[in-house]
């Protein structure tokens, strides 16, 4: 099976938070962000990043760890913790080069995204479709460096419709997320429904 993972286009990421509400839910059924295998990290007001693993190839956290905690399988890479190797001495989280492992805040062991079985949660639920699958590193790595190279036009911009009190254009389009946001919240809280429903 290809490796994938989930990749953020850092253009549209608004750092709403909700993939990791949305992945905790699925893997530990409560939304608490600090349970989540995917983070989003704001860089500044306006440049977000949600960082997950990337299942790379020969991983370093395989290889840091001592207890032989962590597998790769041969279905696209993907980690398999065994938690019972596992003691949360994190050498781990230190020699990932991307953030992608965390440490669980109660079980003391690590956890990282497995892709909800092909179809992350967390790429269904983005407000922004900034979220999405996909298997190639520099897709990644240029859409970030093409990010960052618009930084100085994009504060620019803003601090001209803010000097020109010319506001309207960003309450527009902080009310058209929020609108988005919504939507999506309403579609999740249906789907918790039905499924309590079943069980």
């Amino acid at each position: 099976m290809e490796r994938r993972f989930v990749a953020v286009d850092p253009n549209k990421c608004t750092g709403c938070s909700l993939c990791e509400f949305v992945c905790s839910l699925e893997k530990e059924n409560e939304p608490n962000p600090l349970k989540s295998r995917i983070r989003v990290i704001r860089l500044s007001p306006i440049l977000n990043l949600a960082i997950t693993c990337r299942f790379c190839k020969d991983a370093p956290c395989v290889r840091a760890c001592p207890h032989g905690a962590i597998k790769q399988s041969e279905r696209g890479s993907i980690l398999i913790i065994d938690e019972k190797k596992c003691d949360g001495c994190v050498l781990c989280v230190q020699a990932c080069p991307y953030g992608g492992i965390m440490l669980h805040p109660e079980k003391g062991i690590v956890i990282t995204c497995d892709l909800c079985d092909g179809e992350p949660k967390c790429v269904k639920y983005c407000p922004e479709e900034a979220l999405e699958l996909t298997s190639e590193d520099k897709y990644f790595d240029e859409t970030l460096s093409s990010t960052v190279k618009k930084l100085p036009d994009e504060i620019e911009k803003l601090a001209g419709l803010i000097r020109s009190r010319n506001l309207e254009s960003l309450f527009a389009e902080a009310a058209a997320r929020n609108q988005r946001l919504e939507e999506k919240l309403k579609v999740l809280s249906a789907e918790e429904k039905a499924k309590l429903k079943r069980s």
